[in-house]
């Protein structure tokens, strides 16, 4: 049986992998900066331990006879907390950088890096018909400042990990991840769960208008926490080193995606744009030409049946303390 550890296990997609993990019957060790009582999930068949990960000491007791390393562990969050926290987010390079550096001398079989479309050139997304960024469109480099940069820097240092030391390493490019069990509140949730919450409240607390930040034509692609732990399984079974798109090619507007969610919560509300906050690029997809080439199979939930799980789980959660109930811009 093989021993799995997973960095970032606190998080949100942290702990729908150490879930699924835990299906396959792999012996999983989970690891996140946070204390414990502040995972989203947490299992009693996985050893859970709460250690910073920039330290080379941690990382080296963490890795003792593990087999295989899926890093997940950084700083980030959605365009308001990343445009935000340049720096904190960059400093996630040490987590990554001493990852690898353990993970050679205690000779893991395979690593996982998991990377972000924020490392695409920026040039490239100007327009909202984006057709699609391609694994070739992260360079010449340009991408966003602070957390994109960190995220390309750690692609290289995977790549040359592989060439220099043979470390068996893989570098998904995620695209936009949403669902259940993951933050929609507090500054550094992601455009699905924020507004799925502000529709929610809207509707608990008899309101009709929610702030939209930006003029809502942005377009994007939102892939369902489903397709990104079944798609992260498939790249890390691969045979294929390089970066590679984890993403729905099914691209929307913010616009679009708040009338579904209005159809799933049968509320309207009426839109307040702010255009004065943080946007990021105009246009962004994913090209899953590659994916599909790889492994046979693509993120395939559609937006609706995605958003439908995400706004109902969102709504009760929100609905559990009415009595403490506080509306959240």
């Amino acid at each position: 049986m093989k021993k799995v550890l997973v960095a970032g296990a606190g998080g949100f997609i942290g702990g729908h992998l150490v879930s699924s993990l835990i299906k396959k019957k792999y012996k999983v060790v989970c690891v996140d900066k946070k204390p414990l009582k502040d995972w989203f999930q947490i299992f009693k068949k996985s050893k859970n331990f709460s250690l910073d990960l920039n330290s080379y000491s941690n990382c080296l007791k963490i890795t003792k006879k593990i087999d295989y390393v899926f890093n997940l562990a950084c700083n980030m969050g959605g365009m308001g907390f990343i445009e935000n926290n340049k720096a904190a987010c960059m400093t996630s390079v040490l987590i990554n950088t001493n990852l690898l550096k353990a993970s050679k001398k205690n000779k893991i079989k395979k690593f996982l890096f998991t990377s972000s479309a924020c490392v695409y050139n920026a040039a490239k997304q100007k327009n909202t018909s984006n057709p699609g960024l391609k694994e070739e469109d992260a360079y010449p480099a340009q991408p966003e400042d602070g957390y994109g940069w960190e995220k390309l820097f750690s692609e290289r240092m995977c790549r040359h990990f592989q060439e220099d030391y043979s470390l068996n390493v893989r570098v998904v490019r995620l695209h936009n991840v949403y669902g259940t069990h993951g933050t929609y509140a507090g500054g550094r949730e992601k455009a699905p769960a924020a507004i799925c919450r502000k529709i929610a409240e809207a509707k608990l607390k008899n309101k009709n208008v929610i702030d939209v930040w930006g003029d809502g034509k942005q377009t994007r692609s939102f892939m369902f926490i489903d397709d990104c732990i079944k798609g992260i399984f498939k790249i890390f079974f691969s045979n294929y080193h390089n970066p590679i798109n984890l993403g729905s090619s099914e691209r929307v507007s913010i616009n679009q995606m708040i009338n579904t969610i209005e159809k799933i919560a049968s509320y309207k509300v009426k839109k307040k744009y702010l255009l004065d906050k943080p946007k990021g690029v105009r246009g962004r997809s994913s090209d899953n030409k590659l994916i599909k080439k790889i492994t046979k199979w693509e993120p395939s939930t559609k937006l609706n049946t995605g958003l439908d799980y995400t706004y109902k789980w969102i709504f009760k959660e929100l609905s559990k303390n009415m009595s403490n109930f506080k509306f959240i811009k």
